[in-house]
């Protein structure tokens, strides 16, 4: 009887983890303003480190979750105070095959903190220029480095 016990345990935990994803992809979806986003985590070895997730705008904020996650706070906040996009450019080299053809990535940096790299698609950077552009005056300085060709 207590291997019974146990496999119920088991399926009850794993329907509760699966209630957590879908309740979780509702909220995303129901919620709007939702983006496909990957954003490098490390750049120790070159070209790698991505993962994927979904961006959320959020007032000055976006907020980035990862997919393949049960937390339902962000794992990385970008706020666009002091937001300066260096540069632009297509997947090279290894992104090709973690990334989709079409998207561009976007190396990021504010004031006094890290840079990081966040890709979208094409279609989506300008939603995401727009949200950039939007700030009150004053409280935003963007600044699009050089763009590399395709």
């Amino acid at each position: 009887m207590l291997i019974v016990e146990w496999i119920g345990i088991g399926v009850l935990a794993l329907l509760l983890a699966f209630g957590v994803l879908v309740l979780r992809r509702a909220l995303f979806v129901r919620a709007g303003g939702t983006i496909r986003l990957s954003v490098r985590t490390s750049s120790a070895v070159p070209e790698r480190g991505w993962s994927n997730g979904l961006g959320r705008f959020v007032g000055d904020d976006l907020r980035w979750y990862r997919i393949f996650s049960f937390a339902l706070r962000p794992k990385r906040t970008l706020t666009r105070t002091g937001l300066v996009i260096v540069s632009r450019r297509s997947p090279a080299g290894q992104e090709a095959y973690s990334l989709p053809e079409d998207w561009v990535i976007l190396r990021c940096s504010w004031p006094g903190r890290e840079t990081v790299e966040i890709a979208m698609a094409a279609t989506t950077v300008t939603g995401f220029l727009s949200w950039l552009e939007s700030a009150p005056p004053g409280e935003v300085s963007t600044r699009l480095g050089r763009e590399s060709t395709r």
